[in-house]
């Protein structure tokens, strides 16, 4: 009877372990996780390629001097509408490029993205006395980039 008693209570604690094993994974074994992106990289390069696009659309207007901006001669930032053109065909090839790098997983495209988008919104800014109603939800798309890719931590297994 003793050694019933034991042996079921050996079973016992073996199916705890087991159970408890099962439950907790094992933080040893590491995944291949080089082949995914984590959501919060995937929306910042797709916002960064959006945004990059939609800046050399608009540098390409500014180019074409075209009639769709205002001109003031009273605003600190005044530059001309060819210099604003170039100045965001410039901001939207380095949107491009590197909302690309983060979107390939690149462990440069996190730093130079929030460079690019903190220079975006930045002249974004300066240029609202010309277009507010398209340099506004441009700011609050590069204040969005901004966040996502200062916020979320991307790992990066191969040391990319």
């Amino acid at each position: 009877m003793a050694g019933f008693a034991w042996s079921l209570c050996v079973a016992t604690a073996l199916r705890r372990e087991a159970v408890a094993m099962a439950a907790i994974p094992d933080k040893t074994h590491r995944e291949d996780s080089s082949a995914t992106l984590s959501g919060a990289s995937l929306a910042a390069g797709a916002l960064m390629t959006l945004s990059g696009s939609l800046s050399i659309l608009m540098g390409v207007s500014g180019v074409a001097q075209d009639t769709l901006f205002s001109t003031s001669s009273q605003y600190a930032y005044w530059f001309d509408l060819t210099t604003w053109g170039v100045i965001h065909l410039v901001v939207g090839v380095v949107l491009i490029v590197t909302g690309l790098g983060v979107l390939a997983d690149r462990s440069w495209g996190r730093g130079a993205g929030a460079a690019a988008a903190a220079i975006s919104l930045i002249t974004q800014f300066m240029f609202v006395p010309h277009y507010p109603a398209w340099a506004i939800p441009m700011m609050a798309l590069d204040l969005l980039i901004l966040f996502t890719l200062t916020r979320f931590h991307i790992e990066t297994s191969s040391g990319r």
